[in-house]
């Protein structure tokens, strides 16, 4: 079924509907790109400007540009816009056929002991080991390797080239034999929640005794590495290039930017916000926002030492000339 009535969007993202409800849109597209037969949102005031110059046929927009965007045509005025667009794009997807029908594919290696819930997808050269439990609904894309108990929760996604389940990174040195190192094998599981979404070519270790765990409603981006032992809590997002060490403990609803490290054995309360690339090398007690790669601080004092780093040659000459003034 090609495209949709706007008043169909409207009621599928919960949106006031301003203007000609049976306007056709056949796409969603950006402010920048729309045309006619397209519907676009506005969610960041940033891009408010593209309002008058968007040839989008609709917009969705939020309560603060409500005469704005009605004035130029019709429009979708919703509480929360991006939500709207982020429900929209999932109806637009089952509406037009773009969901993972369920199954196993036939190149797919899927150990007889593995547990497979109804409704669940596994994609093309993907590999289920024995002990593996995946819950119902959830899709595996191609190439995803789930190694022995591995335990995935209901409506999951894990994207094409995740490794879930591999060895985590623990050694004992041996100095007795020339500093060599012997493996510690690692012998507990991964245990992932429901509603969990795990990016291309991520990692995630089993724990060495017990289990690397990642709870509800988490989401993780590309090319994430997370070491054993690792607990990630309830509905915190990781974007890409993350590193989480062995033994760290994450807290509920954290968002972390892209190419953070944590080092390990250490804990983060809730509701922490990371700055992309930040370093952290200790444990966050309380909720805020935090940055810095030498070392991380609250984030409005890494900006304040950032700024006076940047002049810091010419402070350090100034002292110098000050010090040759006063010398005896």
């Amino acid at each position: 079924m090609a495209g949709a009535l706007l008043r169909e969007i409207a009621d599928a993202v919960g949106g006031e509907l301003i203007g000609d409800g049976g306007l056709r849109i056949e796409r969603i597209a950006t402010l920048e790109d729309a045309g006619a037969d397209a519907i676009a949102f506005l969610s960041n005031p940033i891009y408010a400007r593209q309002l008058g110059t968007t040839r989008a046929g609709a917009l969705i927009v939020g309560a603060a540009f409500r005469d704005q965007a009605a004035a130029r045509g019709a429009v979708v005025v919703a509480a929360d816009p991006y939500l709207a667009f982020a429900r929209l794009t999932q109806w637009w997807a089952d509406r037009h056929g773009r969901r993972v029908d369920a199954g196993i594919h036939a190149s797919a290696i899927v150990d007889g002991d593995a547990d497979i819930g109804e409704g669940v997808s596994i994609g093309a050269l993907a590999f289920v080991a024995r002990g593996c439990r995946i819950g119902a609904n959830t899709r595996i894309g191609p190439r995803v390797t789930l190694l022995h108990d591995v335990r995935l929760g209901e409506r999951c996604i894990v994207h094409p080239g995740a490794v879930i389940g591999a060895d985590g990174f623990g050694f004992a040195p041996d100095r007795e034999s020339g500093n060599r190192w012997v493996k510690i094998e690692q012998l507990g599981g991964v245990v992932i929640g429901d509603d969990v979404e795990i990016g291309a070519n991520t990692c995630i270790d089993r724990g060495a005794l017990g289990d690397t765990t990642i709870a509800d409603g988490v989401k993780i981006d590309n090319l994430v590495q997370i070491g054993h032992n690792v607990r990630v809590g309830a509905h915190t997002a990781i974007a890409g290039c993350v590193g989480i060490a062995g033994s760290t403990t994450v807290g509920a609803h954290c968002m972390i930017g892209g190419g953070v490290g944590i080092t390990g054995h250490v804990t983060i309360a809730d509701s922490v916000v990371l700055s992309g690339a930040t370093q952290v090398t200790r444990s966050i007690a309380k909720a805020g926002r935090y940055g810095g790669p030498f070392p991380f601080d609250d984030n409005a004092a890494w900006e304040k030492n950032a700024a006076t780093l940047r002049n810091l040659h010419a402070l350090r000459e100034r002292v110098r000339a000050l010090e040759k003034q006063i010398a005896p």
